[in-house]
């Protein structure tokens, strides 16, 4: 009754942990974008379902897995997700019911740099994973993609684990690769950007994660996380300020 669907690229070091959660799910989906290491090896030890595609983009990408799967029922997950044993409790007992939504939020807590996030916005993360493939799916943007549902749809507190960014390397990668999809993407829009815009946005960026939602009091983790997150503000502008001016 339940697919869950993954889009992977190089990821042998989250997917075992990550599948380890699911074995329960009546069917997983792997959709692997290039990979060069054990990651379609490690799925298939698993018994997953096995797809290669070219990359086009988080959206499109992540809509073909939920294409391939063949139960109504979506559970979208990335890599780096633990489904916690209350999660899937708590999915077990919304399938069995018979006046199901469209979809439901669930709820995210997230760690950086292997601490667990308990402010800076991050502990008001819900993210619709969990959806009826008939009513809806994922809309075509290259970054920060979203399931389209029909209202009403429902929240789920019991959380989904999140192991995002273990160094600080690997979130200034993945910084500026999402930095560059969107301003590319602004700038087919017709969006414009000054260069001390961006400054500005990036200093409000940090002082409102930091200040207004507490970020402080993750301690050094939480001012990592809020400094890099206005520094990917200040990048993802500065690149549409640097393409309205070729």
């Amino acid at each position: 009754m339940l697919s869950v669907a993954v889009i992977v690229k190089n990821e042998e070091k989250n997917l075992p942990l990550m599948l380890d959660s699911v074995t329960w799910a009546d069917e997983i989906v792997v959709l692997d974008t290039g990979s060069q290491d054990r990651t379609i090896e490690i799925a298939k030890s698993y018994g997953c379902k096995v797809y290669e595609s070219e990359w086009l983009g988080f959206g499109k990408c992540k809509q073909l897995a939920v294409d391939y799967c063949t139960n109504q029922w979506i559970l979208s997950l990335d890599a780096d997700e633990v489904v916690t044993p209350e999660l899937r409790q708590r999915i077990s007992e919304i399938l069995e019911q018979s006046n199901k939504l469209a979809g439901y939020r669930i709820k995210r807590k997230s760690f950086y740099l292997n601490k667990m996030i308990n402010h800076c916005g991050w502990n008001h993360d819900y993210t619709l994973r969990l959806f009826d493939k008939t009513q809806g799916g994922f809309n075509d943007k290259m970054v920060h993609e979203s399931v389209q549902v029909p209202e009403p749809i429902g929240f789920i507190k019991e959380p989904l684990i999140h192991y995002t960014y273990p160094t600080t390397n690997s979130h200034i990668e993945k910084m500026m690769l999402y930095s560059t999809i969107s301003s590319q993407e602004m700038f087919k829009k017709g969006k414009k950007a000054t260069l001390s815009g961006s400054f500005f946005r990036a200093i409000w960026k940090f002082l409102d994660m930091y200040f207004i939602k507490l970020g402080f009091l993750d301690g050094k983790a939480g001012f990592v996380l809020c400094f890099n997150s206005g520094m990917g503000v200040f990048w993802k502008y500065a690149k549409l300020w640097e393409l309205n001016n070729k």
